[in-house]
C-alpha cells in the first residue's frame, strides 16, 4: 500500500474514534426527562420519526422547496456510495469497468447537486446569513470527496489526490457539522419520544 493509503486508513481510525466519543457522549446523557404526563405510546412514534415523519409532505422545509429536497436526497445517496466505494479501494476489490462507469455518472450527478446546493446558500441573502465557514467547508470537502471518487473509477491516477482528499473529510467529520451522522439519529428519537409521550405522533387518520 502506498503512503496515501496508510494516511487514510490513519484517518479514519481518528474518525472512529472521534464519533465514538459523540455517541458515547450521548449514551450517557439518558433518556429524555418529561415532567408532563405521559399521553401516547412512544414506540409508534419512534418508527414515525424515522419513516412518515421525514416524508416531504410532512415537513415544510421539504415541500417548500422540492428541488433542493430532491438535490439533497442525490447529494446523500452520493455520499453513501463514495463511502461504500472507498473501502472497495481500501480492500483493493476490482470494480467491474461498466459499473465503475456507471457509480462515476451517479456520482457526477450527486456532485452537480452539491455544487447547487452551495451556490443556492451562496447567493440567497437568508441562507448565506445563517451560514459560518463550517456550511462551506463541509459541503466542499463532501463534494470533492465524491468527485475524486468518480474521478479514481475512470483513472487510477487519482488516488494520490483522492486519498489526501479522504484524509482530510475523516478528520474533519467529528469536529463539524459532519457528525450529524450521529446526532441526526439521536435528534429523530427525541422528536419521536416528545411527540409520542404527548400522543401527537404518528398522527391520527380522520
Amino acid at each position: 500500500m502506498e503512503w496515501y493509503q496508510w494516511l487514510a486508513i490513519a484517518c479514519l481510525a481518528v474518525d472512529i474514534a472521534g464519533l465514538i466519543i459523540h455517541l458515547t457522549r450521548l449514551i450517557s446523557l439518558g433518556k429524555p426527562k418529561d415532567l408532563s404526563h405521559q399521553k401516547g405510546d412512544i414506540v409508534p412514534s419512534l418508527m414515525y420519526a424515522f419513516s412518515g415523519a421525514m416524508s416531504p409532505t410532512r415537513k415544510e422545509s421539504a415541500f417548500l422547496h422540492i428541488p433542493t429536497y430532491i438535490a439533497g436526497i442525490f447529494y446523500h445517496l452520493g455520499t453513501f456510495v463514495s463511502i461504500f466505494v472507498f473501502f472497495f479501494f481500501l480492500a483493493q476489490i476490482a470494480i467491474n469497468e461498466p459499473i465503475a462507469q456507471f457509480i462515476a455518472g451517479f456520482l457526477a450527478i450527486a456532485v452537480l447537486c452539491g455544487f447547487g446546493i452551495l451556490i443556492k446558500r451562496m447567493v440567497i441573502k437568508r441562507l448565506r446569513t445563517l451560514s459560518n465557514p463550517d456550511d462551506y467547508i463541509s459541503n466542499l470537502l463532501v463534494t470533492f470527496f465524491q468527485l475524486l471518487t468518480a474521478a479514481v473509477l475512470l483513472h487510477e491516477n487519482w488516488q494520490p489526490a483522492y486519498y489526501i482528499i479522504v484524509s482530510i473529510l475523516l478528520v474533519y467529520i467529528p469536529l463539524g457539522k459532519l457528525k450529524h451522522a450521529v446526532y441526526f439519529f439521536a435528534a429523530r428519537y427525541h422528536l419521536g419520544y416528545f411527540y409520542g409521550w404527548r400522543g401527537v405522533w404518528p398522527p391520527k387518520k380522520i
